[in-house]
């Protein structure tokens, strides 16, 4: 009887149990009791407004590319507070842990952060933030209604979302993977990390990855096949050309990481040898197959960036972009090589002398067109009637970072240079350099720029540069100083050291990481005391950029249709065009608009992957078959659901348009 106890107690709960609680980390009870009254806050906040309603009905269950954009960036944001809290920690034991001075982190405790704060800086900041981006303005760019497949793109999101949860998760049930965050065999393997940290790793990334995948069919489909009239591949948006090479690598790229993570996670649940050294397995095998996906996904982070970039400096030099050509041929030839970089990862592989000079060549070359996209940039400026608003300053920053992080890559990409500088802090200065230099940037310069045109009002400019100056100068106090520690030989993941002379260079690192913290909780304050004066912000031409593509010649924020008559396009700077010579609003012959239902089966589909992930995290059998037969029987069910369209009647959208009109012929 006892047995059969036990058995089905195992069958239901698998390894979970009291002691998966951390009950022994002061730091992650005080964090939990912070989380639970947060959320218990938000909870009564958002049930005394009366917002469940509208919040399920209008967002939650949104199959608007508009919506779901903003809710992409949302989680963003609010995961770059969580990965960031890991960076200040971690920089903090740093600047303290010397001789003596342990710090206040375990060195297992400080694995698992420094693991958490790559994973979700990459997949679940950098990414949302992009898609969100992507997911917003596209559309509006080519003169769509909405992407190929509204619903897909509601699932996608929310599978983003559920591995974000499963990560946070992580935090208090369990631990987290304390692997880096590639997650390297042998050390991923069962006999080194028998705990359930790399199984959430595994199933937080297989679920996110899918989301990930299924946005980019979705946005190929959707430049490719929906276009406006008149706007051939030529006469594209850059920030559509970045985007649709984005999206070709995520096709391309995701499957590899689907498939790597596949076989880890056969290797740890059923013993199939793949990335073992004994029985025939090979770790290097997994190295070569994350990085084949990893190398790509930072260009799928920075190439969207460039795209923003290329906006901002057309629209605040007053002049079309310098060399739109060379801008969409240079894009095209870095989504080819990045393909051919992935090995300067590994260069101390042993892989030979002619394998390594052919990607150390391929990784200088693919230097060319990016630094050819910077020369464009600056002849675009060059007699330009430059505007230094927001969006224009977050440019030039970009301009000055990246290209010091371009160089030092290019340094890393000679494989001696590599030999001596890998694994060491060298190396994470310039990833950052490039990531947070390119793609943080970028984004910011991305939201400030766009955000009225989401939301009709423009960001507060005191808070936006008081972040601005924030994130510059704590940048380059961070990791200037990490340069000169890789120079000395100084190793990453590191939680103590010996050598006293160091702990100066990790203080002033420590000091930039706080500089960049009052830059995040500047840009808080930007959006609180924007959204308290959005009145007086609120732009009354709805065009406060004077914009030159497409999405400028909708109001701000546009309707669930976006365009009543889809626009016809005849140059790259679309909008520019039209208010100039060829600006005609029809003003009669409105008829019903067909658009799709909201549903809800994205979002429980979502929520059933994230049970099952978990319960396969934590080998709760019972609960994993019981998830899967639920999925199965939405998914069946919402295949079976015709009834998800509906019309916008004629009258309202006469109404809509003729205060559109008005709005935009105020400006024109």
């Amino acid at each position: 009887m006892m047995q059969d106890q036990l058995d089905l107690t195992k069958l239901i709960f698998g390894r979970l149990g009291w002691e998966s609680i951390p009950l022994h980390e002061p730091i992650l009870i005080v964090t939990f009791l912070m989380v639970a009254i947060g959320g218990v806050a938000v909870l009564g906040a958002v049930t005394k407004m009366g917002w469940w309603g509208p919040l399920w009905r209008d967002w939650i269950t949104s199959i608007d590319h508009k919506k779901i954009g903003i809710m992409y960036m949302i989680l963003g944001l609010v995961m770059l507070l969580r990965g960031f809290a890991d960076a200040l920690m971690m920089r903090a034991q740093q600047a303290i842990a010397f001789g003596d001075n342990a710090g206040f982190l375990p060195p297992h405790h400080y694995d698992q952060i420094f693991t958490a704060h790559g994973v979700i800086m990459i997949f679940f900041v950098a990414m949302p933030l992009v898609t969100g981006l992507m997911n917003y303005v596209v559309p509006l760019q080519i003169g769509a209604r909405d992407v190929a497949f509204p619903f897909l793109n509601n699932f996608s999101f929310w599978m983003t979302t559920v591995g974000a949860a499963l990560i946070m998760v992580s935090l208090f049930i369990g631990e987290f993977a304390t692997t880096g965050w590639l997650a390297y065999p042998p050390l991923s393997g069962i006999l080194a990390s028998p705990s359930v940290g790399v199984d959430y790793y595994i199933w937080a990334l297989q679920i996110a990855g899918v989301g990930t995948l299924l946005s980019g069919v979705n946005l190929i489909v959707t430049i490719i096949k929906m276009r406006a009239p008149g706007m051939t591949m030529m006469k594209m948006p850059v920030f559509t050309w970045t985007s649709l090479c984005t999206n070709v690598l995520i096709v391309a790229s995701f499957p590899v990481l689907t498939a790597v993570l596949a076989m880890l996670s056969l290797d740890r649940m059923i013993g199939t040898n793949f990335f073992t050294n004994d029985l025939g397995g090979n770790s290097m095998l997994y190295v070569n197959l994350i990085w084949i996906w990893g190398h790509p996904e930072v260009y799928i982070l920075i190439l969207p960036l460039f795209g923003v970039f290329s906006e901002v400096v057309s629209t605040f030099s007053s002049k079309r972009l310098f060399g739109y050509t060379s801008m969409v041929y240079a894009t095209v030839v870095i989504t080819i090589l990045s393909y051919l970089v992935w090995l300067h990862h590994f260069f101390t592989m042993g892989s030979g002398a002619s394998v390594n000079s052919f990607f150390g060549i391929t990784t200088m070359i693919i230097s060319i067109p990016t630094g050819a996209k910077i020369f464009n940039w600056l002849f675009t400026m060059y007699r330009g009637r430059i505007r230094f608003e927001l969006p224009m300053m977050w440019t030039v920053a970009f301009m000055i970072t990246f290209v010091i992080g371009g160089m030092t890559g290019v340094l890393l990409a000679v494989p001696p240079a590599d030999f001596v500088l890998h694994n060491s802090l060298f190396l994470i200065a310039h990833f950052h350099n490039v990531i947070i230099g390119g793609v943080l940037f970028g984004l910011f310069a991305g939201i400030n720029y766009w955000f009225p045109k989401a939301f009709g009002y423009k960001l507060d400019t005191f808070w936006g540069k008081v972040s601005f100056w924030n994130w510059v100068i704590g940048f380059y106090l961070a990791f200037m100083p990490l340069y000169v520690l890789g120079l000395m030989g100084v190793t990453r993941r590191m939680s103590h050291f010996a050598d006293p002379s160091l702990q100066i260079w990790f203080q002033i690192a420590a000091l930039g990481a706080v500089l960049i913290a009052f830059g995040i909780a500047a840009m808080l304050m930007q959006f609180y005391v924007s959204f308290r004066r959005r009145h007086a912000l609120r732009d009354v031409t709805g065009d406060p950029w004077d914009g030159r593509t497409l999405e400028w010649a909708t109001s701000s924020p546009p309707p669930d249709y976006n365009f009543a008559f889809t626009p016809q396009v005849y140059d790259n700077d679309t909008w520019a065009d039209m208010k100039k010579e060829r600006y005609e609003r029809p003003l009669q012959g409105f008829t019903a608009i067909h658009m799709p239902k909201n549903t809800a089966a994205g979002f429980i589909i979502a929520a059933l992957s994230g049970v099952i992930g978990f319960a396969l995290i934590w080998h709760m059998w019972l609960l994993a078959g019981v998830g899967f037969v639920a999925l199965l029987a939405t998914i069946i069910i919402h295949t079976f659901n015709y009834k998800r369209d509906y019309y916008i009647p004629a009258a309202e959208v006469v109404r809509t348009e003729a205060a559109r009109t008005r709005l935009l012929e105020s400006h024109v």
